[in-house]
């Protein structure tokens, strides 16, 4: 089998992130129905035979999309190193964490959202999906086990169910900011009301998971 050289698996390799990242753009402002593989193509700076070369269709496309952005999410968060921190102060710091990804990534909710409307039915077929998502569960498992052994947390909570809580918090605030803004008769996007609302989040999780004297700890505070 001949190897391609050095400089051409370079190219191959720019080329398609650049495809994946106009991909990422167009899929979360138009959806898999409303992007067109010409405006992909344009924006990054490639034509459809590449595209197609590299990625096969559109759907695939999307697909490939979808994993390389539940990779990121998941990627940053082994920055955390959770396990060096306490349990309460891990909980707090990965709470802040979806948080911020949310406000700092709108594109992922987006495309979520997107694959949601279709079922998941191209992360339905993805492996890689599933092998992100596993360990993701571990993690949060683990600190659970941790903050029960250390008499922080109950014994009665499911990482399953806390995961879809945290990221339920935010999700539903920032996807709905527009309506919320004029049903609530507020701006939600200002410093101050997206300082109040992490706030609220923390709260919120801490009093599921933590263990009424945890509790009266932190609310009696340092």
């Amino acid at each position: 089998m001949t190897k391609l050289p050095k400089r051409k698996l370079r190219d191959s390799s720019a080329t398609k992130a650049r495809i994946l990242s106009a991909a990422k753009v167009e899929f979360a402002k138009k959806g898999l129905g409303g992007a067109r593989v010409d405006d992909i193509a344009a924006r990054s700076k490639t034509n459809k035979r590449m595209m197609y070369h590299y990625f096969g269709n559109k759907e695939e496309l999307f697909r490939i999309t979808l994993e390389e952005a539940y990779a990121d999410i998941r990627n940053a968060e082994l920055c955390l190193e959770l396990d060096r921190l306490d349990p309460i102060a891990a909980l707090k710091a990965n709470i802040a964490f979806v948080w911020q990804y949310y406000l700092d990534n709108p594109e992922f909710l987006t495309l979520v959202n997107s694959e949601n409307l279709h079922q998941a039915r191209h992360i339905k077929k993805s492996t890689r999906i599933r092998e992100l998502s596993r360990p993701f569960v571990d993690r949060m498992q683990h600190l659970l086990e941790r903050g029960v052994a250390a008499g922080q947390f109950r014994g009665d909570c499911d990482a399953v169910q806390l995961n879809i809580t945290i990221a339920a918090v935010g999700y539903y605030y920032l996807t709905n900011r527009f309506t919320g803004s004029v049903v609530f008769e507020r701006d939600l996007m200002t410093k101050k009301a997206l300082a109040e609302r992490l706030g609220h989040n923390t709260k919120t999780i801490l009093r599921l998971v933590c263990t009424p004297e945890a509790l009266a700890r932190i609310e009696a505070g340092p």
